[in-house]
């Protein structure tokens, strides 16, 4: 039989805890697009093209203005879960989080009021999830529901890929399959003749570089922005050419 001191223990500890577990979830929203495949979820603002074939399948999300961050937050992992506290009418039953990448930007629509359609205008954090994604959380009549939301560790398959267009001097480096903190803080390109270069954010998870490197194999320098550095070394041999992609054997752990 336990003492009373041992269960005011008991208690003081799940009093403590409990905070630390709620504390990481953040009160948004979230609607869905894409149709039921999330065909209508490819491309998008951050650069991803073909979600299928890079690997981000149909859990993805756009993100409204304020969670997008000019693009910043392309890669990101977010883990959603159905607000059942604050309004469980259109809560799946039963169902728990799901994990989704953000692949997207939900514009303003300034037309629209904030409570009645203008779901991603500022200052709200609103998730519009593709359709198979949050028909895992909600009820697909409800069109909208409230959610609990915190930024998680990313899971991919195999290493971080490079993927280049435009042309020489001017090159756009798609950086994707990011894991860990999932999107990149900064970058630096090297050829085998020139010397290390930084890049900047073009648009969307796109780097770009002024440098005159085409002919020559490519070595990049990329900082997630959970601080982790990870030189890719000789990851572009010296014979490849615009629209290529290339798959590194290293990734990301935070």
């Amino acid at each position: 039989m336990e003492t009373p001191l041992a269960v005011f223990f008991l208690a003081a500890v799940a009093l403590l805890a409990a905070p630390a577990a709620v504390a990481a979830w953040s009160k948004g929203t979230a609607t869905f697009y894409g149709g039921s495949d999330a065909s209508g979820t490819m491309g998008g603002a951050c650069g991803y093209g073909n979600l299928y074939t890079t690997g981000y399948g149909t859990e993805t999300t756009a993100l409204s203005q304020v969670l997008f961050s000019g693009g910043a937050s392309c890669g990101q992992c977010f883990q959603i879960a159905c607000d059942s506290q604050t309004d469980a009418r259109w809560c799946r039953a039963g169902a728990g989080p799901v994990t989704v990448t953000a692949t997207n930007l939900c514009p303003p629509n300034y037309a629209l009021p904030s409570n009645n359609g203008g779901w991603c205008n500022p200052p709200r954090a609103h998730f519009d999830m593709a359709e198979p994604a949050w028909l895992k959380i909600g009820v697909y009549q409800g069109g909208i529901i409230p959610v609990l939301y915190q930024r998680v560790a990313c899971a991919r398959q195999g290493g971080v890929r490079f993927t280049i267009a435009g042309f020489n001097y001017y090159e756009l480096v798609l950086i994707s399959n990011v894991g860990g903190s999932g999107s990149v803080a900064s970058a630096w390109v090297q050829g085998t003749s020139t010397n290390r270069v930084p890049m900047s954010r073009n648009w969307g998870a796109n780097w770009q570089s002024l440098a005159g490197i085409a002919g020559q194999a490519l070595t990049f320098g990329v900082t997630t922005t959970g601080g982790q550095y990870i030189v890719f070394q000789n990851v572009v041999p010296a014979n490849w050419a615009f629209g290529m992609s290339f798959m590194s054997n290293l990734q990301f752990s935070y």
